[in-house]
Protein backbone atom coordinates (compact mmCIF):
# COMPACT_ATOMS: atom_id res chain seq x y z
CA UNK A 1 0.00 0.00 0.00
CA UNK A 2 1.68 3.38 -0.90
CA UNK A 3 2.91 5.84 2.05
CA UNK A 4 0.37 7.41 3.65
CA UNK A 5 -2.55 5.04 2.51
CA UNK A 6 -4.72 4.10 5.33
CA UNK A 7 -7.88 1.84 5.66
CA UNK A 8 -9.92 3.60 8.40
CA UNK A 9 -13.87 3.11 9.11
CA UNK A 10 -15.57 6.10 7.47
CA UNK A 11 -18.36 8.45 9.16
CA UNK A 12 -21.83 8.65 7.52
CA UNK A 13 -23.98 11.40 7.67
CA UNK A 14 -25.56 12.70 11.23
CA UNK A 15 -27.83 10.04 11.61
CA UNK A 16 -25.38 7.70 12.54
CA UNK A 17 -24.47 7.04 16.36
CA UNK A 18 -22.96 9.92 17.82
CA UNK A 19 -20.68 7.58 19.59
CA UNK A 20 -19.62 5.25 16.27
CA UNK A 21 -18.84 9.15 14.57
CA UNK A 22 -16.17 9.88 16.96
CA UNK A 23 -15.23 6.47 16.57
CA UNK A 24 -14.56 6.80 13.15
CA UNK A 25 -12.99 10.63 13.37
CA UNK A 26 -10.77 8.74 16.10
CA UNK A 27 -9.59 6.28 13.72
CA UNK A 28 -9.24 8.92 10.72
CA UNK A 29 -7.08 10.91 12.98
CA UNK A 30 -4.80 8.10 13.79
CA UNK A 31 -4.10 7.39 9.91
CA UNK A 32 -0.95 8.38 8.16
CA UNK A 33 -1.91 12.10 7.41
CA UNK A 34 -0.67 12.48 3.64
CA UNK A 35 -1.52 15.73 1.24
CA UNK A 36 -1.22 16.03 -1.97
CA UNK A 37 -1.20 19.55 -4.06
CA UNK A 38 -1.92 20.77 -6.98
CA UNK A 39 0.72 22.97 -8.76
CA UNK A 40 0.62 26.25 -10.47
CA UNK A 41 2.86 26.80 -12.80
CA UNK A 42 3.54 29.17 -15.93
CA UNK A 43 6.51 29.81 -18.79
CA UNK A 44 8.56 26.64 -16.42
CA UNK A 45 8.01 28.73 -12.97
CA UNK A 46 6.57 27.82 -10.33
CA UNK A 47 3.62 30.54 -9.46
CA UNK A 48 3.53 31.86 -5.65
CA UNK A 49 0.01 30.68 -5.23
CA UNK A 50 1.78 26.82 -5.20
CA UNK A 51 3.48 28.09 -2.28
CA UNK A 52 0.63 29.50 -0.01
CA UNK A 53 -1.03 26.56 -0.65
CA UNK A 54 1.75 24.62 0.85
CA UNK A 55 1.66 26.15 4.30
CA UNK A 56 -1.60 25.15 4.59
CA UNK A 57 -0.68 22.08 3.55
CA UNK A 58 1.75 21.41 6.37
CA UNK A 59 -0.86 22.43 8.75
CA UNK A 60 -2.54 19.73 7.93
CA UNK A 61 0.49 17.23 9.28
CA UNK A 62 1.73 14.55 7.63
CA UNK A 63 3.84 14.05 4.10
CA UNK A 64 3.09 16.06 1.64
CA UNK A 65 3.29 15.69 -2.44
CA UNK A 66 2.96 17.95 -4.87
CA UNK A 67 1.72 17.34 -8.67
CA UNK A 68 3.09 19.26 -11.64
CA UNK A 69 1.26 18.60 -14.45
CA UNK A 70 1.97 19.89 -18.18
CA UNK A 71 3.09 19.91 -21.44
CA UNK A 72 6.07 17.85 -22.68
CA UNK A 73 9.17 19.61 -21.46
CA UNK A 74 7.63 21.63 -19.50
CA UNK A 75 7.50 20.29 -15.67
CA UNK A 76 11.41 19.67 -15.00
CA UNK A 77 12.19 22.80 -13.88
CA UNK A 78 8.81 23.81 -11.92
CA UNK A 79 9.48 20.10 -10.39
CA UNK A 80 12.84 20.69 -9.09
CA UNK A 81 11.58 24.43 -7.50
CA UNK A 82 8.65 22.43 -5.81
CA UNK A 83 11.20 20.01 -4.60
CA UNK A 84 13.14 22.35 -3.10
CA UNK A 85 10.45 24.42 -0.89
CA UNK A 86 9.69 23.09 2.57
CA UNK A 87 8.46 20.44 3.97
CA UNK A 88 7.34 18.78 0.22
CA UNK A 89 8.35 15.02 1.01
CA UNK A 90 8.18 14.04 -2.82
CA UNK A 91 7.11 15.54 -6.12
CA UNK A 92 4.98 13.95 -9.50
CA UNK A 93 5.35 15.03 -12.66
CA UNK A 94 3.02 14.37 -15.38
CA UNK A 95 3.90 15.37 -18.86
CA UNK A 96 1.29 15.11 -22.34
CA UNK A 97 0.32 17.28 -24.68
CA UNK A 98 -3.31 17.44 -23.67
CA UNK A 99 -2.04 19.07 -20.17
CA UNK A 100 -0.33 21.59 -21.73
CA UNK A 101 -3.17 24.09 -21.26
CA UNK A 102 -4.49 23.29 -18.04
CA UNK A 103 -7.46 22.08 -19.50
CA UNK A 104 -10.15 21.30 -16.89
CA UNK A 105 -11.06 17.45 -17.70
CA UNK A 106 -7.75 15.99 -18.68
CA UNK A 107 -6.61 17.75 -15.62
CA UNK A 108 -9.12 16.82 -12.78
CA UNK A 109 -9.10 13.05 -14.52
CA UNK A 110 -5.10 12.65 -13.82
CA UNK A 111 -5.90 14.08 -10.29
CA UNK A 112 -8.92 11.61 -9.64
CA UNK A 113 -6.68 8.78 -11.05
CA UNK A 114 -3.41 9.53 -8.47
CA UNK A 115 -5.74 10.06 -5.60
CA UNK A 116 -7.54 6.74 -6.44
CA UNK A 117 -3.96 4.77 -6.84
CA UNK A 118 -1.83 6.65 -3.80
CA UNK A 119 -5.30 7.00 -1.12
CA UNK A 120 -3.74 10.87 0.00
CA UNK A 121 -6.25 11.69 3.04
CA UNK A 122 -5.98 15.70 1.75
CA UNK A 123 -5.94 16.84 -1.69
CA UNK A 124 -5.06 21.08 -1.92
CA UNK A 125 -5.59 23.44 -4.74
CA UNK A 126 -4.89 27.03 -4.73
CA UNK A 127 -8.32 29.06 -5.12
CA UNK A 128 -7.34 30.10 -8.70
CA UNK A 129 -8.97 30.24 -11.65
CA UNK A 130 -6.69 26.62 -12.18
CA UNK A 131 -8.13 25.33 -8.89
CA UNK A 132 -11.78 26.33 -9.18
CA UNK A 133 -11.89 24.97 -12.50
CA UNK A 134 -10.00 21.63 -11.52
CA UNK A 135 -10.62 20.28 -7.88
CA UNK A 136 -14.05 20.31 -7.88
CA UNK A 137 -14.21 18.63 -11.07
CA UNK A 138 -11.80 15.59 -9.44
CA UNK A 139 -14.23 15.95 -6.44
CA UNK A 140 -17.09 14.73 -8.82
CA UNK A 141 -15.09 11.80 -10.07
CA UNK A 142 -14.16 10.85 -6.75
CA UNK A 143 -17.62 11.08 -5.57
CA UNK A 144 -16.82 13.59 -2.24
CA UNK A 145 -17.67 16.91 -1.31
CA UNK A 146 -14.97 19.44 -2.11
CA UNK A 147 -14.67 22.69 0.64
CA UNK A 148 -13.86 25.62 -1.06
CA UNK A 149 -12.22 29.30 -0.52
CA UNK A 150 -10.64 27.77 2.87
CA UNK A 151 -8.48 30.69 5.02
CA UNK A 152 -7.56 28.49 8.24
CA UNK A 153 -6.78 25.02 8.86
CA UNK A 154 -8.17 24.35 12.47
CA UNK A 155 -7.40 20.34 12.34
CA UNK A 156 -7.48 17.28 9.75
CA UNK A 157 -11.20 17.51 9.56
CA UNK A 158 -12.28 21.34 10.26
CA UNK A 159 -11.55 24.40 8.36
CA UNK A 160 -12.99 28.24 7.93
CA UNK A 161 -14.13 29.45 4.79
CA UNK A 162 -15.71 33.23 4.33
CA UNK A 163 -19.30 33.17 3.30
CA UNK A 164 -21.77 35.96 2.22
CA UNK A 165 -19.65 37.47 0.08
CA UNK A 166 -16.77 37.25 2.79
CA UNK A 167 -19.20 39.43 5.39
CA UNK A 168 -18.83 36.19 8.01
CA UNK A 169 -16.57 33.10 8.61
CA UNK A 170 -17.96 29.59 8.50
CA UNK A 171 -16.08 26.71 10.07
CA UNK A 172 -16.98 23.85 8.51
CA UNK A 173 -16.09 20.11 9.56
CA UNK A 174 -15.92 17.49 6.91
CA UNK A 175 -17.99 14.48 7.78
CA UNK A 176 -18.47 12.41 5.02
CA UNK A 177 -16.64 9.94 3.40
CA UNK A 178 -12.90 9.49 1.56
CA UNK A 179 -10.80 12.27 0.48
CA UNK A 180 -10.85 15.67 2.22
CA UNK A 181 -10.26 18.12 -0.81
CA UNK A 182 -9.89 21.83 -0.24
CA UNK A 183 -9.14 25.12 -2.35
CA UNK A 184 -7.29 27.40 -0.61
CA UNK A 185 -7.42 31.45 -0.27
CA UNK A 186 -3.74 31.64 -0.84
CA UNK A 187 -3.43 35.23 0.67
CA UNK A 188 -4.64 33.88 4.00
CA UNK A 189 -1.40 32.12 4.14
CA UNK A 190 1.93 32.92 4.54
CA UNK A 191 4.27 31.29 1.31
CA UNK A 192 5.86 28.33 2.06
CA UNK A 193 10.29 29.25 2.27
CA UNK A 194 11.94 27.74 -0.85
CA UNK A 195 15.38 26.37 -0.77
CA UNK A 196 16.44 23.98 1.50
CA UNK A 197 14.61 20.93 0.19
CA UNK A 198 15.66 17.83 -1.39
CA UNK A 199 12.29 15.96 -2.22
CA UNK A 200 12.55 13.70 -4.72
CA UNK A 201 10.72 13.87 -7.85
CA UNK A 202 9.23 10.55 -10.18
CA UNK A 203 6.85 10.50 -13.06
CA UNK A 204 2.87 9.35 -12.05
CA UNK A 205 2.03 5.78 -13.35
CA UNK A 206 1.29 4.72 -17.25
CA UNK A 207 -2.44 3.97 -15.29
CA UNK A 208 -2.47 7.23 -14.29
CA UNK A 209 -1.42 9.05 -17.34
CA UNK A 210 -3.82 7.34 -19.14
CA UNK A 211 -7.15 8.55 -16.71
CA UNK A 212 -5.68 12.19 -18.21
CA UNK A 213 -6.00 11.24 -21.69
CA UNK A 214 -9.28 10.01 -21.40
CA UNK A 215 -10.74 12.14 -19.91
CA UNK A 216 -9.35 14.95 -22.19
CA UNK A 217 -12.52 13.33 -24.59
CA UNK A 218 -13.27 15.84 -27.09
CA UNK A 219 -12.53 18.85 -25.10
CA UNK A 220 -9.38 20.29 -26.99
CA UNK A 221 -7.18 23.86 -26.87
CA UNK A 222 -8.49 26.33 -29.09
CA UNK A 223 -6.23 29.45 -28.20
CA UNK A 224 -6.10 32.56 -25.83
CA UNK A 225 -5.75 36.18 -25.96
CA UNK A 226 -2.94 37.39 -23.71
CA UNK A 227 -2.58 41.14 -22.53
CA UNK A 228 0.88 41.65 -22.43
CA UNK A 229 1.90 43.90 -19.41
CA UNK A 230 5.15 45.31 -17.94
CA UNK A 231 3.10 45.45 -14.65
CA UNK A 232 3.10 42.82 -11.89
CA UNK A 233 0.63 40.36 -11.97
CA UNK A 234 -2.42 41.67 -10.31
CA UNK A 235 -2.64 38.65 -7.94
CA UNK A 236 0.89 38.65 -6.43
CA UNK A 237 1.80 42.79 -6.82
CA UNK A 238 2.62 44.66 -3.05
CA UNK A 239 0.46 47.86 -4.99
CA UNK A 240 -2.40 47.60 -6.60
CA UNK A 241 -4.18 50.98 -7.60
CA UNK A 242 -7.78 50.15 -8.16
CA UNK A 243 -10.79 51.85 -9.89
CA UNK A 244 -14.10 52.46 -10.54
CA UNK A 245 -17.43 53.52 -12.21
CA UNK A 246 -16.28 57.24 -10.67
CA UNK A 247 -13.76 57.45 -13.50
CA UNK A 248 -16.53 57.74 -16.29
CA UNK A 249 -14.86 56.32 -19.20
CA UNK A 250 -11.75 53.78 -20.83
CA UNK A 251 -9.97 57.00 -21.43
CA UNK A 252 -9.83 58.21 -18.05
CA UNK A 253 -9.50 55.08 -16.28
CA UNK A 254 -5.97 54.54 -18.33
CA UNK A 255 -5.23 58.25 -18.04
CA UNK A 256 -5.50 58.40 -14.58
CA UNK A 257 -4.74 55.36 -13.15
CA UNK A 258 -1.61 54.43 -15.09
CA UNK A 259 0.63 57.43 -14.01
CA UNK A 260 0.22 56.69 -10.62
CA UNK A 261 0.33 52.67 -11.16
CA UNK A 262 4.13 53.13 -12.76
CA UNK A 263 5.69 55.69 -10.31
CA UNK A 264 4.72 52.98 -7.86
CA UNK A 265 5.60 50.12 -9.44
CA UNK A 266 1.93 48.85 -9.09
CA UNK A 267 -0.69 46.45 -10.93
CA UNK A 268 -3.67 48.30 -11.81
CA UNK A 269 -7.32 46.56 -10.59
CA UNK A 270 -11.33 47.66 -11.21
CA UNK A 271 -14.35 46.96 -9.56
CA UNK A 272 -16.88 45.17 -11.42
CA UNK A 273 -18.60 48.20 -11.91
CA UNK A 274 -15.98 49.54 -14.01
CA UNK A 275 -15.71 46.34 -15.93
CA UNK A 276 -19.28 45.99 -16.54
CA UNK A 277 -18.88 49.79 -17.98
CA UNK A 278 -16.26 49.03 -20.46
CA UNK A 279 -13.48 50.88 -18.65
CA UNK A 280 -11.60 47.86 -18.13
CA UNK A 281 -11.05 43.74 -19.08
CA UNK A 282 -12.09 41.58 -17.45
CA UNK A 283 -8.86 39.91 -16.19
CA UNK A 284 -7.92 43.21 -13.76
CA UNK A 285 -11.51 42.67 -11.92
CA UNK A 286 -11.28 42.75 -8.38
CA UNK A 287 -13.88 41.18 -5.85
CA UNK A 288 -16.15 37.94 -5.38
CA UNK A 289 -16.69 37.22 -9.03
CA UNK A 290 -13.11 38.46 -9.91
CA UNK A 291 -9.45 38.18 -8.26
CA UNK A 292 -8.71 38.18 -4.85
CA UNK A 293 -5.74 40.39 -3.77
CA UNK A 294 -4.11 41.19 0.19
CA UNK A 295 -0.62 43.42 -1.11
CA UNK A 296 0.57 45.54 0.96
CA UNK A 297 -0.67 49.20 -0.30
CA UNK A 298 -4.55 49.14 -1.76
CA UNK A 299 -5.51 52.31 -3.37
CA UNK A 300 -9.43 52.41 -4.10
CA UNK A 301 -9.57 55.18 -6.33
CA UNK A 302 -13.61 56.01 -7.32
CA UNK A 303 -14.94 52.65 -6.10
CA UNK A 304 -17.69 52.87 -3.50
CA UNK A 305 -16.91 49.75 -1.35
CA UNK A 306 -19.69 47.20 -2.40
CA UNK A 307 -19.85 44.01 -0.94
CA UNK A 308 -18.89 42.45 -3.88
CA UNK A 309 -15.75 44.39 -4.06
CA UNK A 310 -14.44 44.56 -0.48
CA UNK A 311 -14.73 40.40 -0.39
CA UNK A 312 -11.61 40.51 -3.03
CA UNK A 313 -9.47 43.14 -1.27
CA UNK A 314 -10.23 43.21 2.51
CA UNK A 315 -7.53 41.68 3.86
CA UNK A 316 -4.91 44.23 2.28
CA UNK A 317 -2.50 45.48 4.84
CA UNK A 318 -3.30 48.97 4.13
CA UNK A 319 -5.87 50.79 2.08
CA UNK A 320 -6.58 53.96 0.74
CA UNK A 321 -10.08 55.32 -0.42
CA UNK A 322 -10.23 58.26 -3.03
CA UNK A 323 -13.84 59.38 -3.39
CA UNK A 324 -16.20 62.12 -3.63
CA UNK A 325 -18.66 60.94 -0.93
CA UNK A 326 -17.81 61.38 2.04
CA UNK A 327 -20.53 58.56 2.77
CA UNK A 328 -19.43 55.92 0.64
CA UNK A 329 -18.59 52.40 2.59
CA UNK A 330 -15.17 52.08 1.28
CA UNK A 331 -14.10 54.37 3.77
CA UNK A 332 -15.75 51.95 6.67
CA UNK A 333 -12.78 50.05 5.96
CA UNK A 334 -10.06 52.29 4.44
CA UNK A 335 -7.13 52.96 6.93
CA UNK A 336 -6.45 56.38 5.14
CA UNK A 337 -9.28 58.30 3.34
CA UNK A 338 -9.35 61.14 1.11
CA UNK A 339 -13.08 63.22 0.12
CA UNK A 340 -12.26 64.76 -3.41
CA UNK A 341 -12.69 65.18 -6.82
CA UNK A 342 -10.81 62.61 -8.55
CA UNK A 343 -10.34 64.41 -11.21
CA UNK A 344 -8.34 67.27 -9.47
CA UNK A 345 -7.18 64.91 -6.87
CA UNK A 346 -5.50 62.27 -9.17
CA UNK A 347 -2.93 65.06 -11.37
CA UNK A 348 -2.02 66.16 -7.76
CA UNK A 349 -0.91 62.86 -6.56
CA UNK A 350 0.92 61.57 -9.80
CA UNK A 351 2.91 64.96 -9.59
CA UNK A 352 3.47 64.47 -6.26
CA UNK A 353 4.90 61.01 -6.88
CA UNK A 354 7.06 62.38 -9.66
CA UNK A 355 11.16 61.27 -8.70
CA UNK A 356 11.70 64.92 -8.85
CA UNK A 357 9.22 65.41 -5.70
Amino acid sequence: MPVGACNWPLAKPLVKPAGRVLASFAAFSQCALSTLVLAEHKDGALLPNTLHTLTAAKQLGGAVTVLVAGGVGSTTAVAAAASKADGVTAVLTAEHSCLAHSLAEPAAGLLGAVQRSRKYTHVLAPSSTLGRNVLPRAAALLDVQAVADVVEVRDERTFVRPIYAGNALATVQAVGEGVRMLTVRPTAFAPSATGGGSASVEPVSPEEMQAARDAAGASQWVGEEVCKSDRPELGQARVVVSGGRALKSADNFSALLDPIADKLGAAVGASRAAVDAGYAPNDLQVGQTGKVVAPDLYIAIGISGAIQHVAGMSSSKVIVAINSDADAPIFQIADYGLVGDLFKVLPQLAAELSPNK
